[in-house]
């Protein structure tokens, strides 16, 4: 079964209300997820485990552009979202088009909010967002050993692979 898509977070905010009548805990994660990689499925596959329900919002492409440089995203939204919803366990996809996830936290409100090994608790961005409404921040998936950027400039390289 695939994830639901929601283009506008704002639109996702009732049905996870929705969600949490019924008793569910709510799981978000975030990023671009330009050009999927092993580390983002362990990254999803870690976040599922922390929740009942698994959000996953991804940035905008003008957001991703602003975050990554200029010729990013090589994957339009629309299709970014498409795929990630078709991986197992997750739920919902969504987009935000700011440059950080606080406004979209902060509308959401995930019971806990998942980011990858690059950070810890301590140095997540959108942390105090997250703690001032009663979240709080998890840490999953496997070290970071890959990067979508890394694999794009692999793929760029004479003899690319």
């Amino acid at each position: 079964m695939s994830g639901r898509i929601v283009e506008r977070y704002r639109d996702l905010a009732p049905l996870l209300d929705a969600e949490r009548r019924g008793g569910r805990t709510i799981a978000l994660t975030n990023g671009c997820f330009d050009v999927l990689h092993v580390g983002h499925v362990r990254l999803l596959r870690g976040a599922r485990d922390k929740g009942d329900v698994l959000v996953v919002a991804l940035n905008s492409d003008a957001s991703a552009r602003g975050n990554k440089g200029e010729g990013r995203p090589h994957v339009p939204l629309a299709e970014r979202m498409e795929i990630v919803a078709a991986i197992a366990g997750v739920d919902f996809v969504t987009s935000f088009d700011e440059p950080t996830a606080a406004a979209m936290l902060e509308t959401l409100r995930p019971d806990v909010h998942v980011k990858g090994t690059d950070w810890t608790p301590e140095t997540v961005p959108e942390r105090d967002v997250v703690q001032a409404y009663g979240g709080r921040v998890e840490i999953a998936g496997d070290p970071k050993r890959h990067s979508s950027s890394e694999l794009i400039e692999r793929l760029r390289a004479p003899g690319g692979s």
